[in-house]
């Protein structure tokens, strides 16, 4: 591993944690739809002397000495971004996906302004609104959620709250819904209401480079990505303006002379953030060379195909599917029909070496932190190489082990089963 020899010496304690997780990651299903395996070469720029650097501010306009060769890396990682997703103007100095949706809002809104945004317990994120968070003590949220019955999307329903809460930003994008999001849609009802539109496609940028899910680029006003997810990069985020030019709606607020690029810029810096991670950058640019081959491109669609055919072997094991399947990588799962809540089901995969996480469903009647449902995803597992065929024998090894919790002799060739399919598609074995 990439100076493991050092670590080693100066700090075996925190070498040998790291060695046990890689063997936790070989030797297990890996299947929480927010992570996945970067390459190699992701991680080699993550892990170099890039780190060392200070940059504060933008490529030719550092406050600091120094920064020719850094300003190449970041102009590469935005040159790449604006080519590979079709915008005019890339930032990517947030630090992650939540100071990023910051940012947005931090660019775009003055405190108190409305904004409208997924509920989280649909499936929404922190920042889309809720109550805890900077989204919602700074800014006036409301929500909007999924129909009772279908628990799909209702944008009549999303159109209505719009009209009547009169938004300044609409926020769309989601964290645990597994259909797709039209952007088309959600751009109409923004108009209409003369609100901005931020899609946040942090979970479903790699399908979106794909072509396996809509676009937001002729759609929304700023689009917001991870770069850890789908995209298969490192921990990071980056902030994208389809139309660089456009201005802002308000021309009461202080800023309405600049347009939305130079906007976004100024709330990363000097607005919110210091010094960029050069390491991260480089890392993000290595990424989005690799998510604009051909072979990216199939990734993607591998992606969905492994989780429409698990949804199917879910459903034939007798799990009760949130919308009955998925569109995309993820699956949301109500398993109190088994006996079980979403704590007790996690714990129970994880002990087997199923890795997923415990989440609410739509109308969730339990407590967040002991929910009604399982989230689990694809990305991880594609990386990996699995194919449908892998899928089904993953659905059959999760259907077992949740309908025999206390059988030992289930669980134990359960186990056997993770092990064969984890041993069939190495990861990283390279990494001694």
């Amino acid at each position: 591993m990439m100076l493991m020899q050092h670590l080693n010496t100066m700090d075996p304690e925190i070498k040998g944690w790291i060695e046990k997780e890689l063997a936790r990651q070989r030797d297990g299903l890996e299947m929480i739809p927010s992570e996945n395996f970067t390459s190699l070469a992701v991680m080699e720029a993550m892990g170099s002397i890039l780190t060392n650097k200070y940059s504060e501010g933008y490529p030719g306009k550092r406050y600091y000495g120094g920064n020719q060769f850094i300003d190449e890396v970041e102009n590469l990682a935005r040159d790449r971004a604006k080519k590979l997703f079709g915008v005019e103007h890339a930032n990517v100095q947030p630090y992650s996906g939540s100071p990023a949706n910051q940012a947005v809002c931090f660019a775009l809104l003055n405190p108190g302004d409305t904004i409208l945004g997924m509920e989280l317990a649909q499936g929404g994120h922190l920042t889309h609104g809720y109550k805890v968070n900077f989204s919602g003590k700074y800014y006036r949220a409301v929500n909007y959620g999924v129909d009772p019955k279908t628990h799909l999307l209702d944008y009549e329903a999303i159109r209505a709250i719009a009209i009547k809460e009169k938004p300044k930003l609409i926020i769309c994008g989601a964290t645990a819904y597994p259909r797709q999001i039209d952007f088309a849609k959600f751009s109409a009802i923004a108009h209409e209401v003369n609100a901005y539109l931020l899609a946040d496609i942090s979970h479903i940028s790699g399908l979106v480079i794909s072509g396996v899910h809509q676009s937001p680029v002729p759609y929304a006003d700023v689009i917001m990505t991870t770069t850890h997810k789908t995209l298969r990069g490192p921990r990071g985020a980056m902030i994208l303006v389809p139309k660089a030019a456009d201005r802002l709606h308000d021309v009461h607020h202080p800023d309405s002379k600049r347009n939305l690029a130079e906007l976004i810029d100024a709330a990363i810096i000097p607005g919110l953030q210091g010094g960029p991670h050069n390491h991260q950058t480089a890392a993000i640019a290595v990424a989005l060379k690799e998510a604009a081959t051909p072979e990216f491109k199939k990734y993607g669609e591998q992606i969905v195909k492994n989780a429409k055919t698990l949804a199917e072997a879910l459903t034939t094991g007798g799990l009760s599917l949130i919308t009955g399947g998925t569109d995309n990588h993820l699956i949301l799962a109500n398993v109190t029909p088994l006996g079980l809540t979403g704590q007790q089901a996690q714990e129970l995969l994880d002990s087997v070496g199923i890795t997923m996480n415990k989440n609410m469903i739509p109308y969730d009647t339990r407590k967040p932190l002991d929910p009604s449902g399982i989230r689990l995803g694809t990305p991880a597992l594609t990386s990996r190489g699995f194919t449908e065929k892998d899928m089904v024998k993953v659905g059959e090894l999760i259907t077992i082990t949740l309908k025999n919790p206390d059988d030992s002799v289930k669980l134990d060739a359960v186990r056997k089963g993770v092990k064969e399919l984890t041993d069939s598609h190495p990861l990283y074995p390279d990494l001694k």
